[in-house]
């Protein structure tokens, strides 16, 4: 029987209060949009299970993809005898684009050892913005692999405290946690007057100074960007773990494997809890805020 995931991760959503953190995350894991979402108290939870690494991460063009070949020289029995081969290199995808989780179709003739697609599943917290809360918040940033760093395109002042926040959580977080800067919102921005619009050259230059990995534009209220941008986070945790830079048995890390974090005996679902400012508290004095997912 296959697994329903192979790592779990855990991922932290910051920024200002009003930014669509929540938004995201709920369209991320319900594929929908709500307007009338409450101010978030404490901490939110959901989960999605995303496919990482080859075939689905070949959509992405992060540098340094792996990339499998065949080398098999021996030809294919057909009616033809076709000896040619030929290599497709998938399209880039704008970050505004959306990109779907769902597996790619099967080749038309598949290799002898074809590629297993992993999957990660993203343990997302959704942080509150306000000031009041950030007592709370800030000890989430601990056992986090991950954060997506959310403003609003159309508040400059909000992509003004990314700085600030991109300092705690550094301050917090284990060395080398994954950061995508999320300008949200982008379907104000043709309404937004040109002063009022962070440009995405902007973003991209703070992105270059901070050392921080990607920057994504995404609409929570249309969905483009979502997926990517969480991927793009998701795809940089795998390589990582590739690459041996977590201890999947320290919780610090913030990442797990199947059989570390107990897969077989956890839910599978992939639907969001919402954790009242109650629930947050108690959690977090019992220890769970600082662990791993």
């Amino acid at each position: 029987m296959s697994l329903p995931w192979d790592y779990i991760a855990k991922l932290v959503c910051i920024g200002d209060s009003g930014t669509g953190k929540s938004s995201l995350t709920i369209r991320l894991c319900e594929g929908r949009f709500s307007p009338g979402h409450d101010v978030t108290i404490g901490v939110e939870f959901g989960s999605r299970i995303v496919p990482v690494g080859p075939p689905a991460s070949d959509a992405l063009d992060i540098p340094g993809n792996i990339t499998k070949t065949n080398n098999n020289n021996n030809n294919d029995n057909n009616d033809n005898n076709d000896t040619s081969t030929t290599t497709t290199t998938p399209a880039s995808i704008t970050a505004s684009e959306p990109l779907s989780l769902s597996l790619p179709p099967p080749p038309l003739k598949p290799s002898a050892s074809p590629v297993r697609q992993k999957r990660m599943k993203l343990s997302l917290w959704d942080t509150a913005g306000q000031e009041t809360y950030k007592s709370i918040t800030r000890s989430y940033f601990r056992g986090a692999s991950g954060a997506l760093l959310v403003f609003d395109i159309s508040r400059p002042e909000t992509f003004a405290s990314v700085a600030l926040w991109l300092q705690d959580l550094r301050q917090i977080a284990e060395e080398g946690i994954v950061v995508v800067l999320v300008g949200n919102k982008s379907d104000l921005a043709a309404s937004a007057p040109p002063s009022k619009v962070v440009t995405r050259e902007e973003a991209e230059e703070w992105c270059r100074r901070n050392k921080v990995s990607r920057y994504v534009e995404t609409s929570a209220k249309s969905g483009d960007g979502v997926e990517r941008a969480f991927l793009e986070v998701a795809e940089r945790i795998y390589r990582n773990i590739e690459a041996g830079r977590y201890d999947l048995n320290d919780r610090r890390s913030g990442v797990k494997g199947y059989k570390t974090a107990g897969g077989n005996r956890r839910g599978h679902g992939q639907h969001a809890v919402t954790l009242g400012v109650n629930d947050a508290m108690r959690k977090n004095a019992g220890g769970w805020a600082g662990g791993c997912c």
